[in-house]
């Protein structure tokens, strides 16, 4: 099996599945015996940026120090997902500049539907002007313009999204292959 670390970086609209699709793969990963760590978005802002808050500068500084921890888990054979919102280009390219072995995927899903999804009510207090710089509301969110991958969690399983992104690490080398997954973008 190969050791070589990498790290999937999940971007999306929040409620867009990133979480879950990131929770999904590292225990998948976990289960074939790859070192696997999943850095999601919302728990390391409370552990590692408890006094950023969401203008564009402090998310930015947040993705840095992910882009950081996870570059230093990655050169150490670990495979990393991140599962956080990130939602502008610029600053994903100084990730992927900085970390080398950067795969994005842009976790695609309408708006609509991630309304749909909230548990936590953000999108709308959002839209009736509660909470100010909610990305996708009064805050852009900016689609990779070349991702490795998109996977659209509002037309497709869970189990399908998953064999995209097996079907992803695969093709590039840093999971074993699985028969039966295919890979496309």
């Amino acid at each position: 099996m190969t050791g070589q670390g990498c790290v999937v970086w999940l971007t999306g609209l929040p409620s867009s599945g990133k979480s879950t699709l990131g929770g999904l793969l590292a225990s998948e990963l976990a289960r074939r015996g790859r070192r696997v760590e999943l850095l999601d978005g919302d728990e390391v802002r409370r552990k590692l940026g408890r006094e950023l808050g969401f203008s564009r500068e402090d998310r930015d500084e947040n993705v840095r120090r992910v882009a950081y921890v996870a570059g230093l888990l990655a050169r150490h054979g670990v495979v990393v997902v991140v599962a956080m919102i990130s939602p502008y280009r610029a600053i994903r390219a100084e990730a992927r500049a900085e970390i080398g072995a950067f795969l994005e995927v842009h976790v695609a899903c309408g708006q609509d539907e991630c309304i749909r999804r909230d548990v936590k009510g953000l999108y709308r207090r959002a839209l009736a002007g509660e909470i100010a710089n909610f990305t996708g509301v009064s805050d852009p969110y900016e689609p990779p313009d070349q991702p490795e991958l998109v996977v659209r969690t509002d037309r497709e399983s869970q189990e399908q999204s998953l064999g995209k992104l097996l079907g992803l690490l695969e093709h590039r080398g840093y999971v074993d292959g699985v028969a039966g997954v295919a890979w496309t973008t």
